[in-house]
This record gives structure tokens, sequence and C-alpha cells, in this order.
């Protein structure tokens, strides 16, 4: 077995002179002598050392899979986008906000009702007319919540606006 000063450890291994008392110290290499190394031994216990301080570099990374799973990210990124500039796909943000306008419009138009139609409904006697009267209310209202792409639409214009302004 031959033996092995500190430079040619240091070498070896690619680091400092100093680098190769300190792991001598910290009892990661043997000294076989004073200032002498078996210079195999030195590297095998130095790659342990290496592996047990950094244990997801001993996880071979296969640059082929991790290229075409970064490729299949990228792609589905690109065809979110798109149905984004198409109107296809919205935020959750405009979602919410447009359905929260939708029913606070909602509910104002409905609790505006009695209020609109009470001094109709007072001169009114037959049951039917009255029915049909708040029936008519009623669905016109329903119709206007109905139409989510024409609501949507304005809310998300608005929106912008707001946002701009």
């Amino acid at each position: 077995m031959k033996l092995h000063d500190t430079k040619a450890v240091a070498r070896f291994l690619d680091v400092s002179e100093r680098r190769v008392r300190q792991l001598r110290d910290e009892k990661i290499i043997d000294e076989v002598r004073p200032g002498l190394y078996d210079l195999l031994d030195a590297n095998r216990r130095y790659i342990n050392y290496l592996r047990k301080r950094n244990p997801e570099s001993e996880e071979a990374v296969d640059y082929n899979t991790e290229r075409a799973l970064l490729v299949r990210v990228k792609r589905k990124n690109e065809e979110l986008d798109l149905q984004i500039r198409e109107n296809q796909l919205h935020s959750s943000e405009d979602v919410e906000q447009v359905l929260t306008n939708m029913l606070i419009n909602f509910r104002s138009r409905l609790m505006a009702i009695p209020a609109r139609l009470s001094p109709i409904l007072s001169k009114k006697t037959d049951k039917t007319e009255i029915f049909k009267i708040l029936k008519a209310q009623v669905d016109e209202a329903l119709n206007e919540l109905s139409d989510f792409n024409a609501l949507f639409g304005e809310g998300a214009e608005s929106g912008n606006e707001e946002s701009d302004g």
C-alpha cells in the first residue's frame, strides 16, 4: 500500500490541504502515519461522507425524464393561457366576483317586487291576475339570473375597468 501526503490527497479529492486536515480532525478520513494517507481509503471515506451529507445526490436524475416533465408542464401552461385568452377559462376571482354581483342583483330584484307591485296589487281582486303579475316579476328576475354568459361578460368588463382606473 502506497501512502500519500496531504498535498497529494488534496489534489486527488479536489479540496485544499487545510480541508484535508479538517477531514482528518473530523475523523472522516484516517491518517495511516502522521501526514500520510492511503489514497484509496481516503477517497472512499470522503465519498461516503458526501453521500451522507447530501442524500438526494444519490438519486440519479434522469435528464430526459426531467426535460419531458418540464416540456409537459410548459405545454399545459400554454394551453391554459390560450383558454384564458379565448374566454374558455376564467380565474376563480373573476367567477367569484361575477357570481357575487349576480346574486346581489337577484336579491335586490326580489326584494323590490313587493314595493313595486303593492300599489298595483292592492287594486286587484282576481287571484289569477295577482298570481300572473307576481309570476311575471319572479320569472323576469329568474331569467336575468339564468343568463350567465351575458352577466359574466359584463362582470369581466366592469372588473377590468375598475382595475384600470
